[in-house]
């Protein structure tokens, strides 16, 4: 009997050490997220902050383009759940990327200085919603892969860890890129 104690021990320890080193790769992996989902929602509320400004700067020129996004800010919820906030933030999107359009056709509008402030704090805001929104999404894609992969997702349905959605959001200052003639076929 004496002879089996090690590997018996050995049967019992390893699997135990790999089922616990899953879980905590599990709650690693949800925390960044959370972590991460704070980050962008900061950088959220910045350029929400910044709405009201770039509104008032462009107010003479286009009251369509500002009553909509003042409409569209109003209507935001304060919500926490994440599918529904990138829904009104992509709203937000739209409206402030039509607002950013109106100033090209004014060209007072875009040589004023406190345009091209705001614009500019706009742009580094929105270049830190990208970039937070790349980390969160890196974030996510490891959670998904450690809760599809054989063995971790043994551990997954144990512990009722779900697959989570990447975080989709264009942002007012991403412009596509124009099609080429090469495109076109």
């Amino acid at each position: 009997m004496s002879d089996f104690m090690p590997f018996i021990i050995f049967a019992i320890i390893v699997p135990l050490f790999w089922a616990v080193s899953t879980y905590n790769r599990f709650i690693k992996y949800t925390n960044m997220i959370e972590e991460g989902w704070s980050i962008i929602d900061v950088a959220l509320k910045r350029r929400a902050n910044l709405i009201p400004k770039l509104v008032s700067a462009v107010s003479g020129y286009s009251q369509h383009e500002t009553d909509t996004l003042k409409n569209v800010t109003a209507q935001r919820l304060a919500t926490d759940d994440r599918s529904e906030r990138t829904k009104e933030e992509s709203e937000v999107s739209r409206g402030l990327g039509n607002l950013l359009a109106v100033a090209e056709n004014y060209p007072e509008l875009k040589a004023s200085q406190n345009f091209l402030e705001l614009q500019k704090a706009l742009n580094q805001v929105e270049a830190e919603v990208a970039s937070s929104r790349n980390t969160f999404n890196q974030r996510i894609r490891q959670l998904n892969t450690l809760v599809q992969q054989f063995p971790s997702n043994i551990i997954a349905s144990i512990f009722n860890f779900k697959r989570d959605e990447y975080f989709q959001l264009e942002l007012a200052t991403e412009r596509e890129v124009p099609e080429t003639p090469w495109d076109k076929k």
